[in-house]
């Protein structure tokens, strides 16, 4: 039996009917979007096929390898494939060069036949430390010990790049350029006026150790005598090591590099104002040249060769790395896998980059897990972040430990307060002389609003149904009993870390508590306090990990475990990579501006400490465990 629908009233058939029509419109969009996008797909993959790749022209004889990398020296890019080919297709750069490959280049170039000389050009790199760049000057040197010349040129080089230059056999800089070696510094802002007196914003500062300073910025106008003590005292051993560097290789005393800096105004009045004939009469440099000059000093010492920018046989990073170290299929042989720690710590899954109390455990159990993998190297460069994060991923440190598989900490520029806390379980602890580490301690910090809400008419009230109730609201006042319940968890997180540091350095929590505190310690200082083990930098750290790991000298491999890229953006990393995928997107408008956002992120102090007062089911604060210790 059927029933017949009554008649719609002239009004609900008008709402239908609009109704219906914009169901239609949103559907015929969504058809229309898919099949444009299907199109697309189809159109890069034929292009893909018909000349996507290119073929890598062959190392010649009495090639000249440059090394001129632009960008932020990292451990571990921070930006996806796809955009980094985006970039390069381009010719917009990455912003990032990542320290294994400059490393991996000049390690190539110390054995391969076909590379006569280096051209170094540093002044367009950026760095975050000493150590890393400590690292690739032994590189440089290592390949001038094989008999390889090295020349370096630059227009202007702040000391850090300088330092990489000076490794050359010659040093050429432009005489309208510049450089000046001034020292090292760290200063920072000051916000406690601001805040208490301009904001009404009180900041309560919970924390264990004289020495742990990186909170005082919110509760301060200026720097405490015991982190100005504790910042001078690593500040003046990095830099003297950095003097005594420089002074080894242009074969000049210490004592008269630092004289020459402490009279830097007068030299550079007596110079006329002129930075590269300062420089010259310093004998930072070798001489003063164009660009154009150099080229044609290696175009005389080398091959000539009209086609190749500058007019010499040359081969660029990228493309030796290319020929010399292939991206081949799977290999078999035993490894050591690096896990690379770079950033801040905090919890859950995080980019590269960051360091995620899930995602960096989740790359250390993937090693534990990888019957291939017989040892592990964690390369640490972090001045920290939340405690519990940093437990989650030293806890898989000893995992690792457990299952028969030795982990080898190699310390980055910084490996601090949870970079500490991360590192401290390893068989062994690197760290390169200037590495900045130990800050062995940990703070809290709890902001809180009613004076700032009262200056704008805005107050809280209310009740609750025990006296602790409503106590952490941070638009309330902080009651004692709370702030005497913070410094208790953080009381006993200081402590918990002092044990965990003395399991695992076999001393005694009272030895440990005397050089913790929050104290900040350069590599070498660490090294005579027995919180790291020995002094190198990364490639050393490999090496030890596959001595314990008992592999042959030439039957293993390194393995770098990180995050990989979907199947889709391989594919459209390896097609913008291609010749005829390159030459669409460097003309096209769409991928520039795509290119705007290939910039690493800037990680801000102040998003640390915004996801620190961010609140949690069951955590009224969180423990942290950080180094505002960077330069």
């Amino acid at each position: 039996m059927s029933t017949v629908q009554p008649p719609r009233a002239p009004l609900t058939r008008f709402i239908v009917g609009i109704w219906d029509g914009m169901n239609f419109i949103r559907r015929l969009t969504l058809n229309l979007l898919f099949f444009g996008l299907l199109l697309l797909v189809g159109l890069l993959v034929l292009i893909a096929i018909v000349g996507g790749g290119g073929r890598q022209a062959p190392l010649l004889e009495r090639t000249t390898l440059v090394v001129a990398p632009e960008g932020l020296l990292v451990e571990q890019y921070r930006t996806d494939p796809f955009m980094r080919a985006l970039a390069q297709s381009s010719g917009s750069g990455v912003g990032e060069v990542q320290l294994r490959d400059v490393l991996r280049a000049l390690e190539a170039a110390k054995t391969n036949d076909h590379i006569e000389r280096v051209l170094l050009r540093t002044d367009r790199m950026t760095f975050s430390g000493y150590a890393s760049m400590r690292e690739v000057a032994d590189a440089i040197a290592e390949v001038r010990a094989a008999g390889k010349q090295v020349v370096a040129f630059g227009e202007y080089f702040g000391q850090q790049q300088y330092l990489l230059a000076a490794q050359a056999d010659e040093v050429y800089l432009d005489p309208e350029g510049g450089m000046m070696l001034e020292g090292i510094s760290g200063y920072r802002q000051y916000y406690h006026e601001a805040l208490a007196d301009k904001l009404g914003v009180d900041v309560h500062l919970f924390k264990v150790g004289e020495y742990k300073s990186a909170a005082e910025p919110y509760i301060l106008d200026g720097a405490s005598p015991e982190a100005k003590e504790a910042d001078l005292y690593w500040m003046n051993d990095i830099w003297q090591r950095f003097v005594a560097d420089i002074g080894r290789v242009r074969g000049i005393a210490p004592e008269v590099l630092n004289a020459g800096i402490d009279t830097l105004p007068q030299g550079i009045v007596a110079a006329q104002g002129d930075l590269a004939r300062y420089a010259l009469s310093q004998r930072l440099v070798d001489g003063l040249k164009t660009r154009e000059e150099v080229e044609q000093l290696l175009v005389e010492r080398g091959v000539a060769d009209d086609d190749a920018d500058g007019g010499f046989r040359q081969v660029s990073m990228d493309d030796f790395l290319a020929q010399v170290a292939p991206v081949t299929g799977v290999d078999r042989r035993a490894q050591v896998a690096v896990v690379v720690a770079e950033g801040n710590i905090t919890g859950g899954d995080q980019p590269p980059g960051a360091i995620g109390g899930e995602s960096t455990s989740a790359l250390l159990r993937e090693a534990r897990e990888d019957k291939h993998v017989r040892s592990v190297v964690l390369r640490v460069d972090s001045g920290g972040g939340e405690v519990f994060a940093s437990e989650q991923i030293r806890r898989e440190v000893v995992a690792l430990k457990a299952a028969g598989k030795p982990v080898v900490v190699s310390m980055g520029d910084v490996a601090a307060s949870g970079g500490y806390w991360i590192s401290m379980d390893a068989d062994r602890i690197y760290a390169d002389a200037s590495t900045i580490t130990g800050s062995i301690g940990i703070f809290a910090v709890v902001p809180t609003f009613p004076r700032t809400l009262a200056k704008i008419g805005v107050h809280t009230d209310g009740v609750g149904t025990t006296p602790i109730a409503g106590a952490f609201d941070l638009t309330r006042p902080l009651q004692p009993g709370a702030g005497q319940a913070i410094q208790a968890i953080i009381d006993r997180g200081y402590g918990n870390f002092i044990d965990k540091v003395a399991d695992a350095r076999g001393r005694s929590a009272e030895e440990i508590d005397l050089v913790a505190r929050g104290r900040v310690w350069s590599g070498d200082q660490a090294l005579a306090r027995g919180l790291v083990d020995e002094l190198g930098g990364l490639r050393v750290a490999i090496a030890k990990a596959a001595e314990l790991g008992g592999l042959e000298s030439d039957g293993w491999r390194v393995r770098y475990i990180e995050k990989s890229a979907t199947p889709f953006g391989r594919f459209l990393t390896g097609f913008v990579s291609g010749r005829l995928g390159g030459v669409l997107v460097g003309h096209s408008d769409i991928a520039r501006g795509l290119l705007a956002r290939v910039v690493p992120r800037a990680e801000q102090d102040l998003q640390l400490l915004e996801s620190v007062i961010s609140p949690q089911p069951g955590r009224p604060v969180k423990a942290v465990a950080y180094c505002f210790c960077e330069f």
